[in-house]
């Protein structure tokens, strides 16, 4: 018992020392300003419009449930972050920890309610990248691993503003692309794509 409250107090201290490097001096003018755009779920939406756009286009069968999976997937991925993570650990965030707050650089108006642990952002996003990643690799294969990049980003704006420490989003993370992982194996056993108009290019 000893050896593992000291295992966790280790990785609390190494938590708030990463936190302090991203948030406090990993920093730049540049991301100063992106960073509270690109962790905005309304930021994303003309992306969202478009993937479902060219879904509908593309693929002539099942297309619909690949957007009803894809929405339940963010669905699961913050029910399950809210209900079994949040409101078990209550973790305080950064910006809202008294103790702690003096030493955060808060990038936004005002510290998100709620508590911390897990970053629903990052499962939300590491869940849809996973989704993404699995239905479509073998008809895109040089872009779907842009949803992981674009995941990632989304989760260290989540720390660089200062409303999450870096366990938070790498446990949402790992939540995100086991829930990802599940809905694109279900998606690929009941429906998958069976015809897709640009099929992929195959090199020998």
């Amino acid at each position: 018992m000893n050896n593992l409250l000291t295992i966790l107090q280790s990785l609390d201290r190494f938590d708030h020392w990463l936190f302090q490097k991203i948030n406090g001096q990993w920093t730049d003018s540049f991301f100063d300003f992106i960073f509270p755009y690109i962790r905005e779920s309304n930021f994303w939406m003309p992306l969202y419009l478009f993937l479902f756009v060219f879904i509908a286009l593309n693929f002539k069968r099942n297309w619909l449930w690949w957007i009803v999976l894809f929405l339940c997937t963010i669905a699961l991925t913050d029910m399950v972050g809210t209900r079994v993570f949040k409101h078990v650990f209550e973790r305080l965030r950064p910006c809202n920890d008294p103790a702690f707050a003096p030493y955060v650089r808060l990038l936004l108006k005002n510290c998100a309610g709620g508590y911390s642990f897990i970053s629903n952002h990052a499962a939300n996003h590491f869940g849809l990248a996973t989704f993404f990643y699995f239905t479509l690799r073998h008809y895109i294969p040089k872009w779907t691993w842009i949803a992981y990049v674009w995941a990632f980003l989304i989760g260290y704006a989540q720390i660089y503003v200062g409303v999450h420490y870096p366990l938070d989003v790498a446990a949402g993370a790992i939540l995100g692309i086991l829930f990802g992982l599940f809905m694109a194996m279900f998606f690929n056993r009941k429906f998958g794509f069976a015809n897709f108009d640009t099929q992929p290019t195959v090199t020998h």
